[in-house]
């Protein structure tokens, strides 16, 4: 992911209005966040918990969603749609987005289980065990790079829907 500075990520917003990308806070560290190893920048805002951000590139520009935190959180063991990881024990979370125009006006939310603190970029990036004798761990590892930038770039078309 490219580097981003506050005024690109607080541009980048699609679904929320002026007064939320006003008041949004940046995440602790904002300064020595490693964006090389990142697919997105996602943080929950300090000042209001439930509150959550998420920006990637999109062809090449970024592009930021507005996410509200479920009230409950996930009681089963559930498994992150974004990185799918299965053998960490991450917290998972419900998170909602407000859609874009007319239909979010209304009311019209898409709501995914991502990792409570946002770590896919990380889980990804490990070596994935020894599945058997030849397995390219590496290409694995590249597969699931891949697979969760597509899974954050289908949510965020999912608000155009």
């Amino acid at each position: 992911m490219r580097p981003l500075d506050e005024r690109a990520i607080r541009a980048s917003f699609r679904n929320a209005s002026r007064k939320e990308v006003s008041d949004l806070t940046l995440p602790v560290g904002f300064a020595e966040i490693d964006f090389d190893r990142l697919d997105y920048l996602g943080w929950v805002d300090p000042k209001a918990p439930r509150r959550a951000y998420v920006v990637t590139e999109v062809d090449g520009a970024p592009v930021g969603v507005l996410l509200q935190q479920a009230d409950q959180r996930v009681v089963a063991r559930a498994q992150c749609s974004w990185c799918e990881d299965v053998t960490l024990r991450n917290d998972v979370q419900l998170f909602v987005a407000r859609k874009t125009g007319p239909a979010g006006r209304k009311g019209d939310t898409v709501g995914t289980l991502v990792c409570a603190n946002f770590g896919c970029s990380a889980n990804v990036r490990r070596l994935p065990p020894l599945a058997y004798e030849g397995f390219d761990r590496e290409l694995a590892r590249d597969l699931r790079i891949e697979r969760l930038r597509e899974h954050v770039r289908g949510f965020i078309a999912g608000l155009d829907a």
